[in-house]
C-alpha cells in the first residue's frame, strides 16, 4: 500500500506522476480507451499560475475505464505517494456541478489514451468562492487568480464572476453570504496583489488557530462547524478575518466621501 506521509504536489511532479498513470493505464487497456481528468482545485491553479507552490493532494473528474483506478493504485505505490494522492471526492462537496467539464479547458494528452483539461478562471473563482474556507487557500486563490490575470492584462470583472457562478450552480445567492461579500469589497478595492499577501497570512494564522483547537478538543472540530469555530477563535484572538478588515475600510471610505459631500453642500 502507499504511504501515509504527506507530499506536496507541483506542477512539475503532476505533470510527472499524471505521465506515468497514463502510461500505466495504457499498458492495461490499449489505446482504443481514452481516459479524461478535469484538474480541479489547488492542482487546476498550479497548471495555470504561478503564485502557488504546492498542494497536499490532486483533485479531479475521472472519465475512464475500471482499470484507471489500479493504474493510480501502482503509480502510487511506485512514487510512495498517499492513499488518494489522485481522487475524485471532490465530488461529494458543495463545489461540485455537473456542468464543470463543460466550462473545462485542454491542458495536455499523455500517451496518446489520456486527455487533462483544467478549470477556465472565472469558474475556477466561482468554485473557490462557493467553498470559501478561511483555514485553506481558497480566497488567497481568488485573489492570486485576479492578480495574475491583471498582470496579462486580462482582467477578470465581476459580470464575467456572477456568470459563472450562475452558470455552475444556478444563482448568485448560492454562494455562503461571506464569500458574496468578500469578491464585492476585492472587486471595489482592485489591490489584489497586497490583499492576495494579507489573505495568505490571515488563513495561515486561521489553520494553525484550528490546529490548536483540535488539540485542546480533539473532536469537536467537523466540516459542518469549523467555518463558525474559526470565526470564533479569530474573535477571540483579536485577528481579524480580511473580510472583517476590507468592510472597516469600506465603511471608512464611505464615511469620508459622505463629509466630503455634506461639506461641499454648505
Amino acid at each position: 500500500m502507499s504511504s501515509e506521509k504527506q507530499v506536496e504536489f507541483t506542477k512539475e511532479n503532476i505533470d510527472l506522476y499524471l505521465k506515468e498513470v497514463a502510461k500505466e493505464y495504457r499498458k492495461q487497456v490499449g489505446k482504443n480507451m481514452p481516459a479524461e481528468f478535469v484538474l480541479i482545485g489547488g492542482a487546476s491553479v498550479l497548471i495555470n499560475y504561478g503564485f502557488r507552490n504546492m498542494t497536499t493532494d490532486i483533485d479531479a473528474l475521472i472519465e475512464a475505464a475500471s482499470a484507471m483506478k489500479d493504474a493510480i493504485n501502482r503509480v502510487g505505490d511506485q512514487y510512495e505517494l498517499p492513499n488518494g494522492w489522485l481522487n475524485a471526492d471532490f465530488k461529494n462537496t458543495d463545489s461540485y456541478s455537473a456542468k464543470l467539464s463543460q466550462y473545462s479547458v485542454y491542458y495536455k494528452t499523455y500517451s496518446n489514451v489520456m486527455t487533462i483539461r483544467t478549470i477556465a478562471a472565472e469558474y475556477l473563482i466561482a468554485m473557490k468562492l462557493r467553498s470559501g474556507r478561511q483555514y485553506k487557500s481558497d480566497l488567497s486563490d481568488v485573489l492570486g487568480i485576479l492578480a495574475e490575470h491583471e498582470k496579462r492584462g486580462t482582467r477578470i470583472t465581476m459580470d464575467q464572476i456572477r456568470k459563472a457562478v450562475g452558470d455552475l450552480y444556478g444563482a448568485w445567492e448560492t454562494l455562503p453570504e461571506s464569500s458574496r461579500a468578500f469578491i464585492e469589497n476585492v472587486m471595489e478595492d482592485g489591490r489584489f496583489v497586497e490583499l492576495y499577501e494579507q489573505t495568505v497570512r490571515g488563513e495561515r494564522e486561521t489553520k494553525e488557530l484550528l490546529i490548536q483547537f483540535e488539540k485542546d478538543h480533539p473532536g469537536v472540530t467537523r466540516e459542518s462547524n469549523v467555518d463558525r469555530i474559526a470565526d470564533n477563535l479569530q474573535k477571540k484572538t483579536d485577528r481579524a478575518s480580511i473580510l472583517a478588515r476590507l468592510r472597516e475600510k469600506k465603511a471608512q471610505t464611505e464615511q469620508i466621501e459622505a463629509t466630503k459631500t455634506i461639506s461641499s453642500r454648505e
